[in-house]
């Protein structure tokens, strides 16, 4: 399971991240993504633990927390099709 965390500080590190969350237990993978033109951090990070039950005591404690300045978003990530999207739009053509 991975870990979407949102409303993010725009100082946020990947190493802040992990920090945070190394405190539930082993994290395996964290991200921030980049903007693709302008390479600025969008806002919202993953985390990826090696403990399902790590995982979800970490969400439910830090649902709506203060942290860094900013009241944080704590959510089970959901998959997404990773097609680009220009292969999405031909996709449902017919």
């Amino acid at each position: 399971m991975t870990i979407f965390i949102g409303n993010l500080p725009w100082e946020t590190e990947e190493g802040d991240l992990k920090d945070l969350f190394k405190t539930y237990g082993e994290v395996i993978k964290c991200t921030i993504p980049l903007d693709r033109n302008s390479g600025r951090k969008r806002g919202f990070g993953f985390v990826e633990m090696n403990n399902n039950r790590s995982e979800k005591t970490a969400i439910d404690d830090l649902q709506d927390v203060e942290w860094m300045g900013r009241e944080i978003r704590v959510y089970k990530a959901e998959q997404r099709d990773r097609a680009p999207w220009s292969n999405r739009r031909h996709k449902n053509k017919k």
